[in-house]
């Protein structure tokens, strides 16, 4: 939070890092490796196509 001279850029900032962790964060433990690989490729495809619109 120090590192930010206005709330709103503070909040600008925490909106975006939220969803991004939520898209990719994937509790590792509970997946299989292959399963694990599998959701992280799509949830990278489905950032890059957004990201390309």
């Amino acid at each position: 939070m120090l590192r930010f001279r206005r709330m709103r850029s503070l909040q600008k900032f925490a909106s975006v890092h939220a969803s991004v962790l939520n898209h990719f964060n994937q509790e590792r433990r509970l997946y299989s490796r292959a399963n694990f690989k599998l959701n992280r490729a799509a949830a990278l495809a489905e950032w890059r196509l957004l990201g390309s619109s």
